[in-house]
């Protein structure tokens, strides 16, 4: 038998590590050639690692959440045959070098037999521990002949928690029976509750175990990046209410005749109109970088879509949105999406937007204030779409009050880069598209 090292391989240009995010295998595990090993995270794409040979392993780089250096072992396999011994060689070496130095830092483990020695007065205080509980137990036994004779008074004996905990609960003393020496407590109480939750004393809710949750991989990556955003950028905020009934309507008519394209959303017509707006409003579309105080306006629309996964938040890219028409953007935000969900996307379907576009969809709130894409300027988020009445003008001038169909778009935008005004000429600009849908249809 012999040991085989697998080396994290180049996993994209100009990375120089990568986060492990999921182990599929354990020491001492046996795995086939091509098994998953584990799954690693750079730029925002997660990378299934997969074993070049059949053995055993027995080594592994480390915990999820720790960062391997490109070439570094991620794992170490036994194998039948000659395995990479030579790959091996320069790694022993290193071992060996390591032991010269480790006897300086056995001389501080040494001293270590002292936990020893300091485990021994422990038992010392485990034996005095016992000490003081005994005395807890006769102040009950002590208590109790007291109790008798107040339940003998006729008078419910609790203690003064108890009572307001039953009175917020509105629960009569009477009614509880206690379960030792007359006296109500808490555990009575309990007791009451779960046997008379048809009475009205359902507890409101069950009480949970505390739980620890390590925040690596993507998830990690969002945190520092939205602290990053909100650390660096001075954001605004930026809401309008857009009259959406004729483009429902449109999208309805459009999606009867739609055959085997894909369904029609809010979101194409809104990216289309964003579109079509962008060359009037450059200072939008672009990346400010801070350090070297310089903003790129570009001319094409990278546009990102965040789309939420399991995972959490993604923000995959459609490549020059402006060249594409409704039913290519639906199938690109379709496409996206899903791989984006199912860990699919490539790393270069999930960087270089240049600005975002972020919805909720129906459980969209009323307004939001979205974080900026940083080192974008500008997003811009529709809410949830919603039946109101309003005052409408007929082609006669007459106003008449009619229910419509309304939604508010919400822009997020840095100061440093976009304006109030600029933001807000944007907003009236996009209304009047939306509003119309036509002019965003019309060449």
């Amino acid at each position: 038998m012999a040991r085989y090292t697998f080396r994290l391989p180049d996993i994209g240009e100009g990375i120089a590590e990568a986060e492990i995010v999921a182990w599929h295998v354990a020491v001492g595990d046996h795995v086939e050639e091509d098994a998953r090993l584990a799954d690693m995270m750079t730029d925002k794409a997660t990378v299934e690692m997969e074993s070049p040979v059949t053995g055993t392993v027995i080594e592994i780089a480390g915990e999820a959440g720790e960062m391997v250096a490109i070439g570094s072992p991620l794992v170490v396999l036994e194998v039948e045959g000659a395995g990479n011994a030579r790959e091996e060689a320069p790694a022993k070496t290193e071992k060996v070098q390591a032991p010269v130095e480790e006897p300086v830092e056995a001389k501080e483990p040494e001293p270590e037999p002292a936990p020893v020695a300091d485990t021994r007065p422990e038992p010392e205080g485990a034996s005095m521990s016992p000490e003081p509980s005994p005395p807890p137990a006769p102040p009950r036994t002590a208590s109790r002949p007291k109790a008798a004779p107040q339940a003998d008074g006729g008078r419910i004996l609790a203690s003064p928690a108890v009572r307001k905990r039953a009175a917020d609960l509105g629960i009569d003393l009477d009614e509880v029976r206690p379960a030792e020496d007359g006296r109500v407590r808490h555990g009575d109480l309990d007791a009451f509750l779960s046997y008379n939750a048809s009475g009205g004393f359902q507890p409101a809710g069950r009480t949970g175990e505390d739980e620890q949750v390590r925040v690596i991989g993507l998830r990690r990556r969002i945190a520092e990046n939205m602290a990053a955003s909100k650390r660096h950028i001075p954001h605004f905020a930026y809401v309008e209410e857009y009259d959406v009934t004729a483009l429902e309507q449109t999208r309805a008519q459009l999606n009867a005749g739609r055959g085997e394209r894909p369904k029609l959303t809010m979101l194409p017509f809104l990216i289309a109109a964003i579109c079509k707006l962008i060359p009037r409003y450059p200072m939008l579309n672009a990346h400010y970088d801070d350090e070297a105080g310089v903003v790129t306006r570009y001319g094409s629309v990278h546009l990102g879509m965040a789309a939420q996964t399991a995972s959490g938040l993604m923000v995959p890219v459609i490549r020059d949105a402006q060249g594409c028409n409704l039913w290519q953007l639906a199938a690109e935000i379709s496409r996206l999406a899903e791989a984006a969900r199912e860990g699919k996307a490539a790393s270069g379907e999930l960087s270089g937007s240049t600005i975002t576009v972020t919805s909720l969809g129906p459980k969209g709130g009323v307004a939001t204030t979205p974080v900026i894409n940083r080192p974008e300027v500008c997003i811009i988020g529709p809410n949830r779409i919603v039946e109101r009445p309003m005052f409408v003008t007929d082609a006669s001038g007459t106003e008449r009050i009619e229910k419509r169909k309304t939604m508010n778009i919400s822009m997020s935008c840095d100061h440093r880069v976009v304006d109030g005004w600029d933001a807000a000429s944007f907003a009236q600009d996009l209304k009047a598209l939306i509003e119309a849908p036509a002019l965003i249809l019309a060449g």
